[in-house]
């Protein structure tokens, strides 16, 4: 009889024919006992085939159950549903285009055992290609979409910072938001058991808001990069771009439910360091500054002076054009100039529009909801 912990791998589903076979394989690959664990895939509606090849893994696979919520509002109602059937001591959380390392299951939890206080412990994510042809999937690639480290300024192996008292904005929404998204992280079930706390069922935002209500309530996050997961990304730009504006959208509800203060945070991420400031304002909310932000406002003053420029024969307004037009191609220049290392060389265009296209999602998405929340979101540049 094994001597492991007995665990818990949750899995919200919608349409996922073309990789969760991917996925069921990798997790037979993990080095944990099959006794010792059990998938609970929670279906949120599937009209594809995802239902009718979990169904034949089940016939296989015993530690497998279905949980099909028909009519599901989001994948934090889903997981919700999964909880209320788990077994396991430790839940672990990741999706159906991940693909988990073999350590990935003992590599968590040797943090948890070395630190009771441990809710939750999160690892790296990495690209796994599908398609080597697919140029969406070698953006997510090259971008390090969904990667911990980067996200935080390269941190490494871990704790968390402690929960502010008082976050601001960008505590929240912003650079300084530590969370765990649910492609890959695991929580002490007896911490959330004590807690009482559950995902909550928005659209989206739901891996940040759980993050959040263990962080702020004393428990320990530590970030464990070897626990890595490869992630299968979305193959086309449209769903790319359908991920992006959730992401920012998300903000606006999470900043309203933990920032008191009428607080605008400024943040100058132009700079090194990205400095921010508070600027009195009504609202609470945060404005970042980056390339791609003054790369538009210097292009939209470069215009307004050839307009003028057309009214008014200025010295001063031709210059004042001039260095609005220098200005516009330096910032331009400084947003794309990480895409001239992406292969192949001759989708360099390709590349720059899909950069732009994501960042600008991101950007609506947090503009979304403002009429709803009296929240400001301007997101960062990539």
């Amino acid at each position: 009889m094994s001597e492991k912990p007995f665990i818990s791998i949750i899995i919200p589903v919608k349409n996922f024919e073309r990789t969760i076979e991917k996925t069921f394989g990798y997790l037979l690959n993990l080095d944990y006992p099959n006794e010792s664990w059990e998938w609970v895939i929670a279906d949120g509606g599937s009209t594809d085939k995802t239902i009718e090849i979990i169904k034949s893994w089940q016939k296989k696979y015993s530690f497998i159950k279905l949980v099909e919520t028909p009519n599901c509002p989001s994948p934090g109602f889903a997981r919700n549903k999964a909880l209320e059937v788990v077994k396991g001591n430790f839940l672990f959380f990741t999706d159906a285009d991940c693909a988990p390392d073999k350590n990935w299951i003992n590599e968590m939890l040797k943090h948890f055992a070395a630190d009771p206080k441990i809710a939750a412990v999160g690892g790296e994510v990495y690209t796994l290609k599908v398609d080597p042809e697919n140029l969406v999937e070698a953006w997510c690639q090259h971008f390090r979409f969904n990667m911990v480290s980067p996200r935080y300024g390269f941190i490494k192996e871990g704790y968390y910072p402690d929960f502010p008292k008082n976050p601001k904005p960008t505590d929240i929404g912003g650079h300084k938001g530590y969370f765990f998204g649910t492609c890959n992280v695991a929580y002490r079930k007896s911490a959330l058991d004590a807690m009482g706390v559950k995902f909550w069922e928005r659209p989206t935002g739901e891996d940040m808001n759980l993050s959040y209500e263990c962080r702020s309530k004393g428990y320990k996050f530590y970030f464990a990069p070897k626990a890595k997961v490869d992630h299968m990304h979305r193959a086309d730009m449209k769903a790319l771009r359908k991920v992006w504006v959730t992401y920012g959208q998300a903000h606006l509800p999470l900043i309203d439910k933990y920032v008191q203060k009428k607080d605008l945070e400024v943040i100058l991420q132009f700079f090194k360091g990205a400095p921010s400031f508070i600027l009195p304002f009504p609202l609470r909310g945060f404005v970042y500054l980056g390339n791609f932000h003054l790369m538009h406002i210097f292009a939209f003053c470069s215009i307004l002076g050839l307009l003028f420029s057309f009214i008014l024969s200025s010295l001063w307004i031709k210059l004042f054009t001039l260095v609005a037009f220098l200005l516009t191609f330096y910032f331009a220049y400084q947003y794309v100039k990480w895409n001239f290392s992406m292969e192949p060389k001759n989708k360099f265009l390709l590349w720059c529009k899909m950069k732009y296209l994501t960042n600008l999602s991101f950007i609506q998405g947090g503009l979304k909801d403002f009429w709803k929340y009296k929240i400001i979101c301007i997101e960062p540049s990539f």
